[in-house]
Order: structure tokens, then C-alpha cells, then sequence
């Protein structure tokens, strides 16, 4: 009985075997990334249940907050809004206004010094070089910075900040920022350090979804937005592992956020993808373990590009909506124990009953 029932297990992992794509990874240009994270916001009910991500509650002085007003980060100001079908790409959510995660900056003078502002953070921490795309729509209210980052330290932190009261009918910019040594030494101002660009983009932030990016690797980190390069930074490129942030905060720093706004200001979230390296050992295990070539078919699959605004004309691609294109990829952040919680694929699932009735029978 036990050489056919493991006759059986073998077949059944051999077909399940070759059916897993993307073992290897994903491809940007010429660079392959081993991890993947894709949060689909449009139709996301609950983002606090969500274990990829972190709403941030924190308060900060004015000192701390280097302006003339604190900031107090919390669970209310980050609210899911999904669509209202599992069917639609763009259109009102369920609360109205438009489909996704909401990261709000609340209106008026603060009694108590302290702006409410929306941050929340992967929950990966791991994250050592790759590409890093959002979907956002900017508030037209004049007084708020919306932030798309990588973090590390004050020293290391790539910056995609959209400054609102610096809109107007005949520029649209984003600033652009590698935080280094030189900016911590002038006193976190990066501006007048060589990685630091304001870009004129050609469309409103405010007006519709757009996509933001950042492809970070050991020499250089480029910033995209609809999938057209906007600049490319090749000093003081960040070498630690880190995690991503997407905020919404003001200061009341005439010279930076503005504000506070006049009333409340919202940014709106449709999605967050990233493929990734790991700076973890086990990840790596791991990698070694389910890739045993990377040049056999569709052992890699290349991450499609986005080159118009994604606004609802056509749903957008998640690797993990296409059925099994995620193997071993995490699905719940680091426990405090460190431990990573994987994604199994069937293959995968069949090595280790394989594995199991042989140590039962012998």
C-alpha cells in the first residue's frame, strides 16, 4: 500500500508542480524581484483587518513636527470606502465620493495644537530594492502634503510628496526626494541637496487617479508617474531594508504642507503594489528552494506597465487575482517572532504530504 499511495502523491505533485508561474519572481526591465505585495483598495471593506498593512496612531509636538502645529495620526482619518461592486474599476463608493482608501487631513485652526492627519505603513520591513507603484488621487484643498515613501531613517527615505497649496491652473508639481546625511546635516531640508527635484507634471493631481512610482535599485532610484520617467537620483542611494508609508498630514509649515486646510482634505487610495527583494535569510531559503531555474517558462513573469491614468477604463492587474502566479508568496507581515506566514501553492502543499507519509510509513 505505501509505494502506490506514494506512486500517487508523486504524480499529483509533479502535475501540480508545473502548473505554479512566477516562482522565480517578477521582472521590471532587466531586474527580477523575489517578493510581492499588491493591495487592491477599490474593494478593500476593512483596511485595519488588512495584515499587510499598519494604520499609524502617533502624536508629535510642533517641535517634533517641525512646524507651528503638531500632528496626531489615527485610526479615523484612514477609512475604507470600497466601490459598491465587486465588478466596478471607478465610480462612488459606498460613502460616496470617490471608490477607495481614504487618508484624511482635517480643516480648521486645532484647539489643541495637534492637525489630524492619515498615515499607515507595510508591515513588511524587509524591503531592500524594487518597484514601488501607487494609485492616487490628490485633494485640491490647499494646505496639506500628501506622501508616498520608503522608509528607513531620517538619513534614508525616498520621498513622492504632493504639496496642494502649490497647485494652480498653470503648474502641477511634485516634489521629488532622496533624504541623506547632507539633508539630516541641513536640518532634514533636502532642498538644497543634489537629490532633491521639483517636477512640473502634465496633469492635475487633484482631478483624477494617477499612478506614482519608484523603482529603487543599488545605484540609482527613478521616479515615474503613468509609467513616464520623471527623474533618475544616483547619489546617496539608500542601502538598508525598510517598509512603505502613504500619508496625508500638515504642519501649518508655510514653506512646505501650508495649512492647516480651511476644511477637511482627503487623498484617495485605489491601489499599492511592490515587487521586492528581501533582506531576510529565510526569504531567501525560500527563493532558493521553489526556483530551481530561473530560465525555465514562466518561472518569472514580467510586471505589466501602466502608460495612461488609471481611471476605471479597464480593471487593473493584480498577480494575485490570476490564480496561482503568488507561489510562496507572504500573505500576513512578520509576527513578533519574526516568523514569516506564506501562501502555499498546490505543488508545494503535495511536497510536504509526500513528505509526511514517508516519515509516518518508515
Amino acid at each position: 500500500m505505501f509505494v502506490p499511495f506514494i506512486t500517487v502523491l508523486l504524480i499529483s505533485w509533479q502535475n501540480n508542480r508545473v502548473l505554479a508561474y512566477c516562482e522565480c519572481g517578477y521582472t521590471v526591465a532587466s531586474s527580477l524581484y523575489t517578493e510581492l505585495l499588491e493591495t487592491d483598495f477599490l474593494h478593500l471593506p476593512n483596511v485595519t483587518f488588512d495584515p499587510d498593512w499598519a494604520v499609524q496612531n502617533y502624536t508629535v509636538s510642533a517641535e517634533e513636527a517641525r512646524g507651528p502645529y503638531g500632528k496626531n495620526a489615527s485610526t479615523g482619518n484612514v477609512i475604507a470606502n470600497p466601490l459598491r461592486s465587486e465588478d466596478d474599476w471607478t465610480g462612488d463608493g459606498l460613502l460616496g465620493g470617490d471608490g477607495g482608501l481614504q487618508l484624511w487631513t482635517r480643516g480648521g485652526i486645532p484647539k489643541d495644537g495637534l492637525i489630524p492627519i492619515a498615515e499607515m505603513a507595510t508591515t513588511r520591513q524587509d524591503m531592500l530594492y524594487g518597484s514601488f507603484r501607487v494609485g492616487m488621487k490628490m485633494t485640491g484643498i490647499s494646505g496639506t502634503c500628501g506622501a508616498f515613501f520608503w522608509y528607513f531613517n531620517d538619513s534614508q527615505e525616498i520621498d513622492m510628496e504632493f504639496l496642494s497649496q502649490e497647485y494652480n491652473k498653470t503648474s502641477n508639481p511634485v516634489n521629488l526626494v532622496l533624504q541623506s546625511p547632507l539633508s539630516e546635516e541641513a536640518g532634514f531640508n533636502a532642498a538644497d541637496t543634489p537629490t532633491f527635484d521639483v517636477h512640473s507634471l502634465p496633469f492635475a493631481p487633484e482631478a483624477e487617479f494617477h499612478e506614482y512610482r519608484f523603482d529603487w535599485s543599488p545605484s540609482a532610484v527613478s521616479f515615474f508617474a503613468d509609467g513616464q520617467l520623471l527623474k533618475t537620483m544616483q547619489e546617496s542611494v539608500p542601502t538598508s531594508p525598510g517598509h512603505v508609508l502613504l500619508s496625508h498630514w500638515s504642519n501649518g509649515d508655510i514653506n512646505w504642507s501650508g495649512g492647516p486646510p480651511s476644511t477637511d482634505a482627503v487623498v484617495t487610495v485605489s491601489y499599492f503594489k511592490a515587487y521586492f527583494n528581501s533582506s531576510l535569510p529565510a526569504r531567501a531559503k525560500d527563493w532558493n528552494l521553489r526556483c530551481p531555474d530561473v530560465s525555465a517558462p514562466n518561472a518569472t513573469c514580467a510586471v505589466p506597465e501602466v502608460t495612461e491614468p488609471p481611471n476605471g477604463n479597464s480593471s487593473t492587474f493584480f498577480f494575485i487575482n490570476q490564480g496561482n502566479s503568488t507561489a510562496n508568496q507572504t500573505v500576513y507581515g512578520p509576527q513578533n517572532d519574526g516568523t514569516v506566514h506564506v501562501l502555499y501553492q498546490p505543488w508545494q502543499l503535495g511536497l510536504m504530504m509526500l513528505l509526511l507519509a514517508f516519515a509516518f510509513f518508515c
